[in-house]
């Protein structure tokens, strides 16, 4: 056990002690740390106000007015006031106690809105030349009254021409490189204008429409035994994916680093010189006990941020904070399973290169909970769902989206899969440590599935 410990102490000295290793962990802490200061900077700079004018061809005479008062400066802020009102009701009650000092969450939604802009609407008579106005959209700038778009309206948008044809719309022309909030503003007053137009036409009341076909949104509550507990959409679509994300992360990044290292010291020969003083059993222990380490130190600094909101989240009673037990759980079952089978590689190749076919099974087969996430998180009490949760190696990637789901499994079905994984663990370092045993020391041509095969049963 000494000399197991000696190893995994070793393994993980020489991987974070390497300059490369302490620059590149660092480097996406440092970039996420820039963008942090730089963002506010951003944020707070003043973009030029728009001020220009959108010229209507109308020659139904009934929408000019109507575009004008829904794109006047007053509307703009009472429909961002809308807005901002709607994001708050669709935000968890303890997000938003969260965020409501926050400066830069009030930047970064102001800035999402944009400032205010001042557009003047222009009514065209209907004998305007449209190649004329069309040229007016790359003269003068957005800031001083210049054109930014030109809106012409069909002769049957309001009514139709006959009984059986189908009514008209509209045709939009804007300038380059007009902002896209600015599009959509044009884009909403003239549909709203235009129904309002359609609605008077047929003799019918829109202020009673709306309020016959108007129906709040509401959100779902959830019951179980325990009581009732109102749930957030995004936050179930999320959670399941960010959990999943965190461990596939984790366990590929320490397998890697376990492979690579194996890779470079039996080429090197170093290997040779390890196998003097330990066991092959002992040194790939150590070596997946120590490539582990180095895991869970990359994972801790890359994802801190993402923890701490999960654990702010968790503290606001949005998480379970049993699930970071699960998860640790989970990462260790899994990591063994692929670090096991990432050693075994190692040691049958020569060098990276060779490593690639054998790691492309490894690789798909820890992909199917990703491609599988979108069944799974929607329904994750279906048989298939139940099934793929006992199936290993992927059932701790499956029962860990089912557990950050709205509905989690029972109890029973979490420690089964957890014994189903241990079990895993088992076979893995198994079949591992014989493949280890004798690969180590070869060299020449790579084996193939076949060979590996027949290293098993007879080591």
């Amino acid at each position: 056990m000494t000399k197991t410990l000696h190893i995994a102490i070793r393994e993980f000295l020489a991987t974070v002690g390497t300059k490369g290793f302490i620059l590149g962990v660092l480097m996406m802490p440092l970039l996420m740390g820039i963008a942090f200061i730089v963002m506010p900077m951003l944020l707070n700079r003043e973009p030029p106000k728009i001020d220009g004018e959108i010229a209507i061809l109308d020659p139904t005479s009934r929408i000019v007015e109507d575009v004008r008062d829904y794109l006047s400066p007053e509307a703009i802020v009472e429909r961002r006031g809308e807005s901002k009102k709607i994001i708050e009701e669709t935000t968890p009650e303890a997000v938003r106690d969260l965020a409501a000092g926050s400066e830069a969450a009030r930047q970064a939604l102001d800035a999402a809105l944009g400032d205010v802009p001042t557009i003047r609407v222009l009514n065209l008579p209907t004998t305007a030349d449209l190649d004329h106005e069309k040229s007016l959209l790359h003269q003068g700038s957005i800031t001083d009254g210049g054109r930014l778009g030109l809106v012409v309206v069909h002769d049957n948008a309001v009514e139709k021409d006959g009984p059986d044809d189908e009514l008209g719309t509209y045709d939009l022309f804007i300038r380059e490189k007009l902002d896209d909030r600015i599009i959509d503003e044009i884009r909403g007053g003239m549909r709203r204008s235009i129904v309002e137009a359609r609605v008077t036409a047929a003799g019918l009341d829109r202020a009673r429409i709306e309020e016959l076909t108007r129906v709040s949104r509401v959100r779902p509550t959830t019951v179980t035994e325990g009581g009732e507990s109102q749930i957030h959409e995004d936050l179930q679509i999320l959670m399941p994916m960010g959990f999943m994300i965190l461990l596939l992360v984790s366990v590929f990044t320490g397998g890697q680093y376990l492979m690579t290292t194996t890779i470079e010291e039996k080429s090197s020969r170093v290997v040779e010189v390890l196998l003097s003083a330990v066991s092959p059993m002992q040194l790939m222990t150590g070596k997946i006990i120590g490539q582990m380490c180095v895991g869970l130190l990359v994972i801790g600094i890359y994802s801190s941020m993402g923890v701490s909101a999960m654990i702010a989240f968790a503290l606001m009673g949005l998480l379970d904070l049993w699930l970071f037990v699960y998860l640790i759980i989970f990462y260790l079952i899994a990591y063994f399973v692929v670090g096991s089978l990432m050693a075994a590689i190692g040691a049958a190749v020569n060098e990276p290169r060779e490593a690639q076919t054998f790691m492309m099974p490894i690789m798909l087969v820890m992909m199917i909970p990703w491609i599988l996430w979108l069944p799974i998180s929607r329904d994750p009490n279906s048989f298939f769902a139940t099934l793929t949760s006992f199936l290993p190696p992927i059932n701790t990637f499956v029962m860990l989206m089912r557990m950050t789901s709205t509905t989690p499994p029972p109890l029973w079905q979490v420690w089964l899969s957890i014994l189903i994984g241990v079990g895993s663990v088992y076979g893995a370092l198994w079949i591992a440590a014989k493949v280890f045993r004798v690969g180590l020391l070869l060299h020449g041509k790579p084996p193939n599935f076949a060979t590996l095969v027949r290293w098993v049963r007879m080591a």
